[in-house]
């Protein structure tokens, strides 16, 4: 799956709790991910978590960096049903690499409280999503249940599951490797770019201004 945004649609009938829900959800994850990673940061400099904890978490954060990256450059949003690369083994590789790196993070904040938070924000926010995208490719391509059959939601398969030999709209070709354009297009850079600048400043720049801080007192 592909982080998609599935266009508003009319209904005749009220929406129910959980579709209320999906729309909220699918308004507030970004700017919520945006908070979180705020008031983790305060926190992290707080707490002053131990080098080695930091680079511990590397063994998460740096997979889930890696498998979002690898993700974006096959998926084509709202055009193509992806199969291939990540998507042979998982239907959601980004949402699978985002667990990652805030395990990652958790880990390095040492905090049990701080893991169960994100873990009951991920089910609050990306369960009702990962739901309503699946409504939405279920509508868009007629073989996305087969797909479902073959690969699971979230949990990747150990062997890549084989797609069928067309699996786009009428019009789209099927390109079935990693495409450097549209990892930039997707602009993921962006979340390499973040994690390096977190650990740079809780490696380098929080103990200088403390040091600095010490001096002045």
């Amino acid at each position: 799956m592909s982080e998609t945004t599935p266009p508003g649609q009319i209904s005749a009938t009220r929406p129910s709790f959980m579709e209320r829900w999906r729309a909220v959800a699918r308004r507030i994850r970004v700017p919520l991910g945006f908070v979180t990673a705020a008031l983790y940061l305060a926190e992290l400099w707080r707490q002053a978590p131990p080098t080695a904890a930091i680079l511990g978490s590397l063994a998460l954060v740096l997979p889930g960096l890696a498998l979002r990256g690898y993700a974006s450059g096959y998926v084509k949003k709202n055009r193509e049903l992806t199969q291939t690369g990540p998507y042979a083994h998982t239907r959601n590789p980004l949402y699978l690499g985002s667990m990652l790196i805030a395990a990652g993070f958790a880990v390095a904040l040492e905090s049990w409280i701080f893991a169960l938070v994100l873990a009951a924000g991920f089910a609050i926010i990306y369960i009702p999503v990962i739901a309503s995208e699946e409504q939405f490719l279920r509508a868009t391509f007629p073989g996305f249940d087969e797909y479902c059959r073959r690969v699971p939601r979230l949990l990747p398969r150990l062997t890549p599951a084989r797609p069928p030999a067309q699996t786009s709209l009428p019009g789209e070709e099927s390109s079935g490797g990693f495409s450097l354009a549209l990892y930039l297009r997707h602009r993921e850079y962006n979340a390499l770019l973040g994690a390096a600048l977190l650990y740079l400043s809780l490696l380098f720049l929080r103990p200088a201004m403390a040091a600095i801080l010490h001096r002045a007192w």
